[in-house]
């Protein structure tokens, strides 16, 4: 299974990212062995999709990372992000 993750780092950042194992990509970015996200630990991961096939994951996560998408992602998580702060 295929998965698009959002992480947090704070209110205002989030990270989009394709992945077919999801557990160990959250290890890897909290343990700080990915560069970009090396210096903004503690990450939490705030909202996954899963997909069946590969290409409808990355398809996906290409758009979440448009200004649209973005816009969706933050209208489906407008009460997380209204009542948390990371």
């Amino acid at each position: 299974m295929n998965k698009i993750a959002v992480i947090c780092f704070n209110i205002y950042a989030t990270k989009i990212g394709f992945t077919q194992d999801l557990k160990l990509r959250i290890e890897q970015h909290n343990d700080g062995l990915v560069q970009s996200t090396k210096s903004r630990r503690p990450l939490q991961l705030i909202y996954y999709e899963a997909c069946i096939e590969n290409w409808d994951a990355i398809k996906r996560e290409k758009y979440l990372k448009t200004h649209y998408g973005r816009l969706f992602f933050h209208k489906r998580l407008k009460t997380w992000f209204e009542s948390n702060v990371v």
